[in-house]
């Protein structure tokens, strides 16, 4: 196996090496027992800490180099070693290269040179082997670490992880997402679109892509993917995530094939085809526009994936529910901001072809056509010329009985109900700062409310749900949530 940037080989450990025992994400560094980031080298099998933690990966590489001797006065030579690592929480594998430089003088110090994502395996697919085996480590821990809890709580009459629907005791089987780094909005969003079920029944029930190589062949699967294959699939990842989201084998998934692939084919994605995305979560805009000096009218219509709204100016200083300064700002405030008529400033001249020069202007936005899974992003980051800041706001929304007649072009020609939303998630911000902060997400599955944080999920209540400061909200068309109308 050669690293692709420095085509130095290096040895992979068969899977039957002697790993430590027990689940390998609570695995801990043999140096300062560490259990943050644990790292296993696939060639000798020790555990380390990343580079995020201690960094006693780097030392071990350091430890394990040989020294160059009977260098020349005038001669600078290169020493290049590789060390395969995995991640032991999300089974991601990457080239962990350093270089030293050795001169007449001094030896500088060692520093990354390749620090990338593992793409391909050795002939004998030991990278993958060894992935699967640690997964058969991880689900015979939570297995037994599941039996074990199972037993301590034969004899609670409290337990949060269990249900009683219909006078019996049933079982959580909700999934947690493991962080891949700074991965949180992601695993929001993406429990969030589980719980859609008009979205994400389309995939669940799309036929599953067939892995090809050794003992895998034929095997239905759901957490991994075959290495060195460039055909991979965005729509084959996300099915199998929403998949494994809700069986209840494990107590959390990662989303690193997904997370590929994605970032693998992201550019494939600029052309505007009509896909199962857009007949969903699609919907049109009028945008109208009026000459202030001559009256000419401009439409034009546009289509949309999610409405951004503003949260009014004068609500930015009321941080919670319960504040009792002034009136509170509430989700149809900022639906009725991003809709009124507005005057567009000085920077925003509108070119008037009758005029034949940027005129002032007025502006309005109708919605032409509804979609079936309303998206609506709450503006929380503000930027300034001099200041980028969070804006707190609580945000009042309902969880039922979203009414966007009123916000509709032609209102007249909509049925009773088929304007009326029902709330499915919401994602939310945690933190002040623009570029930091985390990210966790309330849906509803089933008729009860959850709290995704990543690998946790939780049960919650509409108590809890209602306080949350959003920052997306999926609205679920009533008529689409009861069937009555099909893609």
């Amino acid at each position: 196996m050669e690293c692709p940037h420095l085509g130095s080989s290096v040895c992979i450990a068969p899977a039957s090496a002697r790993f430590p025992q027990g689940s390998p994400s609570s695995w801990c560094c043999s140096v300062c027992r560490s259990n943050k980031s644990p790292w296993v080298c696939l060639t000798c099998s020790s555990v380390h800490c990343g580079r995020y933690v201690n960094g006693h990966a780097k030392k071990h590489y350091e430890d394990a180099q040989i020294p160059l001797t009977n260098h020349k006065k005038t001669e600078k030579q290169e020493k290049v070693q590789h060390t395969v690592c995995m991640d032991c929480s999300s089974y991601s594998t990457y080239w962990l290269a350093f270089i030293t430089c050795l001169q007449t003088e001094a030896v500088t110090q060692s520093s990354y040179r390749c620090d990338d994502f593992v793409v391909n395996d050795t002939k004998l697919g030991l990278v993958q082997k060894v992935r699967e085996h640690l997964q058969n480590l991880e689900n015979s821990a939570f297995t037994a670490d599941r039996h074990r809890k199972r037993k301590l709580l034969e004899n609670s009459s409290l337990n949060s992880k269990l249900l009683k629907v219909n006078g019996s005791t049933t079982a959580l089987c909700a999934t947690g997402l493991r962080n891949l780094g700074n991965t949180c909005f992601m695993n929001a969003i993406l429990q969030s679109l589980s719980n859609i079920q008009q979205f994400c029944c389309y995939f669940k029930e799309l036929p599953a892509v067939e892995l090809r190589n050794g003992k895998t062949a034929g095997r239905r699967t759901y957490h991994t993917r075959s290495q060195g294959d460039n055909n991979v699939s965005l729509v084959e990842e996300f099915r199998k995530t929403l998949c494994a989201l809700w069986q209840g084998s494990q107590t959390a998934f990662s989303p690193e094939s997904l997370f590929y692939v994605v970032w693998k084919i992201m550019p494939n994605f600029r052309n505007g085809a009509s896909t199962v995305v857009t007949a969903i979560f699609g919907g049109i805009l009028q945008n109208e526009v009026n000459c202030l000096i001559c009256g000419t009218e401009s439409r034009k219509f546009d289509p949309f994936l999610d409405l951004s709204l503003d949260i009014p100016s004068q609500f930015r200083n009321k941080r919670t529910k319960n504040q009792e300064n002034g009136p509170m700002c509430t989700l149809r405030d900022c639906l009725r901001s991003f809709t009124d008529l507005e005057e567009l400033d000085e920077t925003e001249l509108y070119m008037c072809h009758k005029c034949k020069k940027k005129q002032k202007s007025t502006k309005k936005f109708w919605i032409q056509k509804l979609p079936k899974v309303l998206c609506l992003h709450l503006k929380r980051f503000h930027w300034t010329e001099y200041l980028r800041n969070k804006v707190d706001t609580y945000v009042e929304f309902p969880l039922r009985d979203l009414d966007m007649k009123c916000y509709l072009l032609e209102p007249e020609n909509s049925g009773p109900e088929s304007c009326l939303y029902d709330l499915a998630a919401v994602v939310v911000h945690h933190g002040s700062g623009v570029g930091s902060g985390h990210y966790t997400a309330y849906a509803t599955h089933e008729g009860r409310w959850f709290h995704f944080n990543d690998s946790t999920v939780t049960l919650t209540d509409e108590e809890t749900v209602v306080k949350a400061k959003a920052y997306i909200l999926f609205y679920v068309d009533r008529q689409a949530k009861y069937g009555s109308d099909k893609l």
